[in-house]
């Protein structure tokens, strides 16, 4: 067989998208050609453009200028305001980055060799494709997707192209954590068979109107819908009330629980989806126009270890502490359960452990935003994915664990107070949590008849392909995406 050089090119390409296809379980293929990566010398600053600015992307920015190896050269936002609002922190640099309102004009640009995204979750996905389909790296913030099988695309594309796409968990970088979790991984408190990830947040009721959502001026809406339906949402405000509408957002299972859902998983050492998913709650003590859960206990379980996500958006007026040492558990930890101990991790970078008569065996802190970044920039220049603390793998297996609890949720029916599903009843730890929910509810005077508790579906999980038994969940594993915004698929 007599091949050219790019013949020889294109044939290699597509025997390294089936070699990809192989390992993940799914069918891949070869897409169009994408723009090479540049490799920034020993001595060449990396050039970083941030996307979206409103919220989370101000500490990126933050961040890439504390950074001595970083020039920052473009800030992207569809809000212009947004921009204006960070203006502030360039006052000392030497040249201001250029303001850019469309994204697709960013990407074109062959002066940046990464972005960092922090937008809107609905636009994680398709952003870092397109951006990693120009020969950029990726920094995108959690959950790196909208859905399941946006993360999968994602990892695909990365491993296609060669690109370095990290997902910003940043306790994944904190010293204290990582040596938190090189003792869980010791075996010194046994094997861990379960695992906590908690999100004790209070989220106020972000209000009842029946009138759509002021557009600040100046904002460009198409681009801030992108891949979601062009419709204004009916609510009080535009911005961060996105979180909590599921076109845009994925409540709080999928917005601080990634973190904890990623720390947890990493303690299991899981590195597949979890074959059954059962998760119960509701948007519960206010009606507004909000219509994700608030308050929910997701249930994970692989062949011999279990995950407990517990959210509760209400006010914690009892302290709760599990009768564990540690305690009381507030704001977002976790819990790794040992069978000859347990470790408690109470925040994004300490961890202290024990053993089961609760004396104090361990314990570790340290560590700052930075380090993720930092880490970032390492593998950018070493052009090796395994260097990332938060390759897009793993970041799409711990942000999938939040939307298949969502999925489970939204499939599920409204049920008495009290309700829990049969699933995984054997285990004292999810028994615990739910009794701790229950009184949680209680104190908070819930009306469960005008604030409904919902027992979603158990989904039954094939962890090589990614897929459930149940076709109306498998449809919920994906969305429709708008003309001119539609992800790209590697398959």
């Amino acid at each position: 067989m007599h091949l050219n050089r790019r013949d020889f090119v294109e044939h290699a390409l597509q025997a390294a998208a089936a070699a990809l296809a192989v390992g993940s379980g799914l069918k891949v293929s070869v897409a169009e050609d994408a723009a090479p990566a540049r490799t920034p010398g020993p001595n060449d600053k990396l050039r970083v453009a941030v996307i979206g600015v409103n919220g989370q992307g101000g500490s990126h920015l933050g961040e890439w200028l504390k950074n001595p190896d970083v020039d920052l050269v473009a800030v992207c936002d569809c809000d212009p305001n947004a921009y204006q609002k960070q203006v502030g922190k360039f006052k000392n640099m030497a040249h201001q980055p250029e303001y850019v309102q469309d994204v697709r004009k960013l990407l074109e640009r062959k002066d940046i060799d990464a972005v960092s995204i922090a937008t809107p979750n609905h636009w994680h996905a398709l952003m870092a494709v397109w951006a990693m389909q120009s020969g950029k790296d990726v920094y995108v913030e959690k959950p790196c997707s909208h859905n399941v099988h946006e993360g999968r695309v994602m990892t695909q594309w990365a491993r296609k192209l060669g690109r370095m796409c990290q997902m910003g968990v940043q306790s994944r970088s904190m010293t204290g954590m990582r040596e938190t979790l090189d003792f869980i991984h010791s075996g010194k408190v046994g094997k861990i068979t379960a695992a906590r990830a908690i999100c004790y947040r209070n989220r106020a009721s972000i209000g009842l109107v029946e009138t759509p959502a002021p557009i600040p001026e100046g904002l460009d809406f198409d681009l801030w819908c992108g891949p979601a339906p062009k419709v204004v949402p009916t609510r009080k405000r535009l911005h961060y009330d996105w979180h909590w509408v599921q076109v845009t957002g994925n409540g709080d299972l999928g917005n601080q629980n990634p973190h904890e859902l990623d720390k947890a998983r990493w303690g299991l050492q899981k590195q597949e989806l979890p074959k059954r998913v059962v998760s119960l709650g509701g948007r519960l003590g206010y009606v507004d126009n909000g219509d994700v859960a608030n308050s929910q206990v997701t249930a994970f379980l692989w062949d011999d270890a279990l995950l407990i996500s517990d959210v509760r958006g209400l006010p914690i007026k009892t302290p709760v502490t599990f009768g564990l040492k540690g305690g009381p558990f507030k704001g977002a930890c976790n819990i790794w359960h040992g069978t000859e101990g347990y470790v408690v991790g109470p925040n994004y970078n300490s961890g202290v452990a024990f053993d089961n008569d609760g004396n104090e065996v361990g314990k570790w802190s340290g560590g700052a935003y930075q380090a993720h970044f930092a880490n970032f920039v390492k593998a950018i220049r070493s052009r090796n994915y395994k260097d990332l603390h938060l390759d897009i793998e793993d970041g799409h297996l711990s942000s999938a664990l939040a939307h298949l609890g969502n999925v489970s949720w939204k499939l599920g029916k409204p049920v008495p107070q009290g309700t829990r599903p049969s699933e995984f009843s054997d285990s004292p730890h999810v028994t615990q949590t739910y009794e701790s929910f229950e009184e949680h509810l209680k104190e908070n005077n819930v009306d469960f008849d005008a604030t409904k508790l919902y027992l979603g579906r158990e989904l039954v999980i094939d962890p090589k392909t990614e897929r459930s038994n149940d076709e109306e969940a498998n449809r919920l594993f994906t969305r429709e995406y708008r003309e001119g915004f539609v992800l790209p698929e590697v398959a």
